[in-house]
């Protein structure tokens, strides 16, 4: 295959535009199911995870065969990023886009690169360079263009807002989720972590719905469990695997950096299958996006005959360096 004589930058990014491209489709399976009946949020995130539960499950069976056991602080880190990833971050983003649009939700999900890498300058020893900064500038820009035709448009100001605070709080949910698990895969290994990350946040929003909801609530029509299932495969499974990967290859920063794409890919499929408004305003934001995105991409050229000095690329350390000491026999199996 081609991407057998890949660099590990060049894998990097690309598993970072894959999974930019399953969860930008997330927001389009949440508003498809709630049109499809009135379903809430708490029970579509249970069918979320539940269809991503057996294929997470052996995942994380097949990768714990050879593993050594998990000490306390691995369970400890693997519980706090379960519980700030794919349950909180997830229960406010599904509460938010009750109240907003797929597109708008995306934009302001799209705080949680900044913040991401703000978190890692002041408190994980990391440092931006010129490319990031640039990056971000033009990301957050065009996002910003984005958000005000959307409030614009917006029939109910009070309920945009009410939206959108609770997808700022997923954002940061996320973020720190994001800061953390670069961290946790050092300690774990890429796939491990990220299975035993969704088995943690599983179990907790079983756990709020068992609170939340009567059993009854779990009988949907056959629309929303559709809806449900292709979300678990293709914007939560798949896409955490691959996001895991990139921020192995190229660190926490970049990843989430190249993941602004996601915004454009939510912004045109809205418009395409939820009939969301488009005006030149957004694609102009989206352009902004994707130059950011395009800029931090970009391969940086070294002077022929010049080795790198050590394994870290525009000050974010990749996850290579250090084989972690729970990834015993898992790379080379699913390699």
């Amino acid at each position: 295959m081609p991407w057998n004589t890949w660099s590990t930058e060049r894998m990097g990014i690309a598993l970072a535009v894959l999974a930019a491209f399953g969860f930008s489709f997330k927001a389009i399976f949440v508003k498809l199911a709630y049109a499809a009946a009135p379903v809430d949020a708490v029970t579509l995130l249970t069918l979320r995870m539940g269809f991503a539960l057996p294929l997470v499950l052996g995942v994380a069976l097949w990768l714990g065969r050879t593993a050594p056991p998990l000490g306390r602080k691995d369970w400890g880190l693997l519980i706090v990023l379960g519980l700030l990833g794919y349950y909180g971050a997830s229960i406010l983003d599904f509460v938010g886009l009750q109240y907003i649009s797929a597109g708008l939700e995306r934009l302001i999900l799209f705080t949680y690169p900044t913040l991401t890498v703000l978190i890692g300058v002041l408190f994980m020893g990391k440092h931006l360079d010129r490319r990031q900064v640039g990056a971000l500038l033009l990301s957050y820009a065009g996002i910003g263009l984005a958000f005000a035709h959307d409030l614009q448009v917006a029939g109910d100001v009070q309920a945009v807002w009410i939206g959108a605070a609770f997808v700022l709080g997923s954002a940061l949910a996320y973020a720190l989720y994001s800061a953390g698990a670069e961290i946790a895969i050092h300690r774990l290994g890429t796939l491990r972590f990220a299975a035993l990350a969704i088995l943690v946040s599983t179990a907790a929003t079983l756990l709020h719905f068992v609170i939340a909801q009567p059993i009854a609530a779990l009988v949907q029509p056959i629309p929303v469990y559709v809806h449900a299932a292709a979300m678990a495969l293709f914007s939560t499974v798949l896409p955490v695997f691959w996001q895991s990967a990139a921020v192995r290859q190229i660190g926490a920063a970049r990843t989430v950096l190249i993941g602004t794409l996601g915004p454009i890919l939510t912004i045109f499929f809205g418009w395409l299958l939820l009939s969301e408004p488009l005006s030149l305003a957004q694609l102009s934001g989206a352009g902004l996006v994707l130059a950011g995105v395009l800029l931090v991409s970009r391969r940086t050229r070294m002077p022929i005959g010049q080795a790198p000095a050590s394994r870290v690329d525009q000050g974010v350390p990749l996850a290579a360096p250090v084989r972690p000491h729970g990834a015993g026999g898992e790379d080379k199996d699913l390699a």
